[in-house]
């Protein structure tokens, strides 16, 4: 089992000390599904929901996650990021977000990528539950990450 770098050695929270860590470009891709009746997939895709646009409010609340990610979870950096994209896919049954962070620095940004994709999807369904309350996230995963000391990972069936 791997060592948790968040813990020290009497098992004690603590933020990783990154500085004598090299810069490195580094990037990370998450992605998630909302499922949901075909009403609300009509709407979103149309544009036609009580609430206007979509997509752009849950494309805007993603980018402002990630930049506020070290303010949301307890023992991540604050990070300049250099870049977030966050992108939608219609499904069948449902939308799939997909969001990517990248910068170079000492530190990864997975968490920075899961919580665009985290935060789209959560405004996706506030956007739309006049519609469909009965909508279901999940699969909320990191696809890939690259740069660092680890250096490049990939997810089994990632991009299958």
């Amino acid at each position: 089992m791997n060592k948790l770098t968040h813990l020290d050695s009497q098992g004690q929270a603590r933020m990783v000390d990154v500085g004598g860590k090299p810069q490195t470009a580094r990037s990370a891709i998450a992605a998630g599904r909302i499922l949901m009746s075909a009403e609300a997939l009509t709407a979103i895709r149309e544009g036609s929901g009580p609430k206007g646009d979509v997509l752009a409010a849950a494309r805007i609340a993603g980018i402002m996650a990630a930049k506020k990610t070290g303010e949301l979870i307890p023992l991540c950096h604050p990070l300049a990021l250099d870049a977030v994209t966050v992108d939608f896919t219609f499904e069948g049954d449902g939308i799939r977000v997909t969001a990517q962070a990248s910068l170079t620095g000492k530190t990864g940004v997975e968490m920075e990528a899961m919580t665009a994709a985290a935060i789209a999807l959560l405004t996706i369904y506030d956007m739309a539950k006049a519609i469909d309350k009965g909508m279901v996230i999940g699969e909320v995963r990191l696809l890939e990450k690259t740069g660092g000391k680890s250096g490049a990972w990939r997810a089994e069936g990632a991009g299958e």
